[in-house]
């Protein structure tokens, strides 16, 4: 007769196979969704014309980060600013504009 197994050991599984134990995958940290401005008003307005133009390095991704407002507006807040010659740009690749300051205001 063979040895007797006790009740735990008969009911293990055994080593690897489809009755592993399965890995259970993190959930992730989820990002706030952002409540950023969709409408210009005047401290916003203000608030790029003063401090946009000190930036040494200036984008639409800047923007919407530092002041909070939303990808269109930070757009023509940087068309805006070139027209008056605040900023000056350096790059312009596909749909990313990256400007500097201008040294020396308009020319």
């Amino acid at each position: 007769m063979a040895p007797a197994k006790s009740k735990a050991a008969a009911t293990k599984p055994s080593g690897g196979g489809k009755s592993a134990k399965k890995k259970k995958w993190s959930k992730g940290k989820v990002k706030d969704k952002a409540q950023h401005a969709v409408a210009l008003d005047k401290p916003t307005f203000d608030r790029i014309n003063k401090e946009v133009p000190t930036f040494r390095f200036i984008s639409q991704s800047i923007l919407i980060e530092r002041l909070k407002i939303g990808g269109s507006l930070a757009r023509k807040a940087i068309r805006h600013l070139e027209e008056e010659g605040q900023i000056k740009r350096i790059v312009h690749h596909n749909g990313q504009l990256i400007y500097t300051r201008s040294v020396g205001g308009a020319e």
